[in-house]
């Protein structure tokens, strides 16, 4: 099939790295490997982080413009006559609506699938509430949704059309270079111990998230905190991300690690695969994570985890088999569990190698194509299109 994919939330193209551009791209990747033609059809953004309905207004109005523009590419009658089969987009929420993809499936009777959709109810009266509307009117509209974890599905339940489908589509990667990140670990241990003078007799902690204001602020407030319980402990902490709230973090994080922090800065998905099989466990917090792509990341790379059970992170992370899971928001648990894995080297080995093949036996790119491939056969074969606008059914 030839797809339509967008992302309203971030471009797969968006030139600052994040979690939403590496899971958009993983997504086409599965599509591509199913055996389709994907194109991204447009890197139009629509997120307003502020809740300002005037920006948001502009953004319905040059959404509708884009989506005019496609129409009339695929109009049957129009010069471009290889019009999509379907259209895909990736990660709606009240923030970020998708404005494109509504508007050209109703005029062209395409079905329209959506994966990682929210909804929450709450912001029908906010600041939010055009692009809320927008993302419920979407929603009932979609013939698929596929849901990353189990956590969003009671709402997208609650708002979706009787006939349209929920398929789990559970977070994966390409685990290639994890695994062979994991064969050289001895080396890239070596390397990062010398070259950053990092004591390599001690148990490394990684992490790896961008230093923005937010969730993820909070997260290396909450770690800062974890670390302060784990002091009378030999450990160091590696640290890969960047952003406006670095300077902040960085300080927090000595002053609660004093002279045991190595900030590796941005670094290259390669790079990072070398920085997680190097390391010895991960601690994160997870405040209000989605899931965590780094935590699947890092079990890749045979590195177990050590984080609260917020939202998606249950899906990610197998407790008591890949890691160690504390109550959301109970930093006391969580250090303790990192106690744990800490303090006994057979746990984190056995552990470690249980991630890896969990994410490589049930969370890899080939996994994901066989389950999109099943998904999608599931709407184009019956009800899935729709007629176009103006036709009768």
């Amino acid at each position: 099939m030839y797809i339509a994919f967008h992302a309203p939330l971030k471009s797969p193209n968006h030139a600052v790295p994040s979690g939403d551009r590496r899971v958009a791209r993983l997504l086409m990747d599965a599509l591509v490997l199913a055996g389709h033609r994907v194109e991204l059809v447009s890197e139009f953004r629509s997120y307003e982080g502020r809740g300002d309905p005037a920006v948001q207004q502009s953004l319905h109005a040059q959404g509708a413009g884009i989506a005019a523009g496609l129409i009339d590419r695929w109009m049957p009658d129009a010069r471009d006559s290889a019009r999509p089969d379907l259209w895909f987009t990736y990660h709606l929420y009240y923030k970020a609506p998708d404005l494109l993809g509504p508007p050209v499936c109703r005029a062209l009777g395409l079905p329209y699938v959506v994966a990682e959709a929210s909804f929450a109810p709450k912001r029908a009266l906010g600041p939010w509430a055009a692009s809320h509307l927008a993302v419920r009117d979407a929603l009932q509209l979609a013939d698929l949704l596929l849901c990353p974890t189990a956590d969003d599905m009671p709402a997208l339940q609650a708002v979706v059309r009787p006939t349209a489908r929920l398929w789990r589509l559970s977070p994966f990667l390409n685990p290639e270079p994890y695994l062979e990140a994991a064969r050289l670990r001895q080396h890239h241990r070596i390397e990062l111990a010398a070259t950053h003078g990092i004591d390599a007799e001690v148990p490394w902690i990684v992490v790896s998230a961008m230093m923005r204001p937010g969730d993820k602020r909070a997260s290396y407030g909450a770690l800062a905190r974890v670390l302060a319980q784990l002091d009378d402990l030999p450990w160091r902490l590696l640290v890969a991300g960047d952003g406006s709230a670095g300077d902040a973090i960085r300080a927090e994080l000595r002053q609660a690690a004093p002279e045991r922090c190595f900030f590796a800065g941005e670094r290259t998905a390669l790079q990072l695969a070398a920085l997680y099989a190097a390391s010895d466990l991960c601690i994160w917090p997870a405040v209000n994570e989605a899931y965590g792509m780094a935590l699947l990341e890092c079990q890749a790379a045979g590195t177990p985890v050590a984080a609260c059970a917020v939202r998606g992170v249950p899906d990610v992370v197998q407790d008591g088999v890949t890691g160690l899971l504390a109550p959301a928001d109970d930093m006391p648990a969580l250090a303790a569990q990192a106690r744990r894995l800490l303090q006994d080297a057979v746990l984190r080995a056995r552990m470690g190698r249980a991630a890896a093949r969990f994410v490589a036996g049930e969370r890899s790119t080939a996994q994901a194509a066989r389950v999109v491939q099943e998904a999608l056969a599931s709407i184009v074969a019956g009800a899935g299109s729709r007629p176009c606008a103006g036709t009768s059914a």
